[in-house]
């Protein structure tokens, strides 16, 4: 598997309170991950700082074969080098159908009057039913997006995330609020997405977790405390008393 991310010696102090504390971490392509750890072990920042939205103290964040630094990148070019990220809390066009959520969301030209003159074409549409297929919204594609459930509006956001052809999702919290069966179908969802692109899962449910069958990087006080298969890092006596022991 050949490498895609590596975070190497990373800090971050907010204030005086050090969130993110010489965290060095590798993502392959293509790979599953899952990240877990107590509130307030450094989860979101760690998105944060790949992303670009906060800038570290120290340490080096790097992308790729040719290992180009991701620090000196602004959000957006970031985002164009296939790195997709997905919030807690599902952000779709509510007025917009499914079918238009996803073609906004297709990897297009995106200049003023590329919008304005956009017709989709027939590569498009069947790129937007495949990628329905996918979350299983194949039969919602012409509901708007406001009338889906919390689960299907999560499968639509992961959708146009997968629209853009990302090397790299990270998924944060993709279980909260969803039925089981639901959460079901998007460790499925997210597993069948890791064999074509990396994908990191922040994941608070256990459950969820075990049924991804991945990697697990455990963090504590903005550092890796253990990491390995589920089985092998719950075992882990540290990672019992600062995390699974509450």
């Amino acid at each position: 598997m050949k490498r895609l991310l590596e975070v190497s010696g990373v800090s971050v102090t907010f204030d005086g309170f050090r969130a993110i504390n010489n965290l060095s971490i590798q993502i392959g392509q293509p790979e599953l991950r899952a990240v877990i750890g107590p509130n307030g072990a450094g989860k979101t920042t760690f998105m944060d700082i790949i992303t670009g939205k906060t800038r570290p103290d120290s340490g080096t964040v790097t992308w790729g074969e040719k290992g180009v630094s991701l620090l000196a990148m602004s959000e957006s070019q970031i985002a164009r080098l296939g790195i997709g990220r997905k919030f807690q809390k599902p952000t779709v066009f509510e007025a917009q159908t499914v079918s238009e959520n996803l073609g906004l969301a297709l990897k297009n030209r995106r200049g003023p009057l590329d919008v304005l003159m956009y017709r989709r074409s027939r590569r498009d549409t069947a790129r937007i039913g495949e990628i329905a297929e996918e979350i299983g919204l194949s039969a919602q594609l012409a509901r708007p997006a406001g009338q889906l459930s919390h689960g299907q509006k999560q499968w639509l956001e992961i959708g146009m995330l997968l629209a853009q052809d990302p090397q790299l999702l990270l998924v944060d919290e993709p279980a909260a609020g969803m039925t089981p069966s639901e959460r079901e179908h998007t460790t499925d969802l997210l597993r069948r997405a890791a064999e074509t692109c990396a994908v990191v899962v922040v994941e608070h449910d256990m459950e969820f977790v075990r049924r991804l069958e991945c990697k697990v990087t455990v963090l504590h006080e903005g550092a890796v405390l253990a990491e390995g298969s589920l089985s092998h890092v719950t075992r882990n006596q540290d990672v019992i008393d600062v995390y699974l022991g509450r």
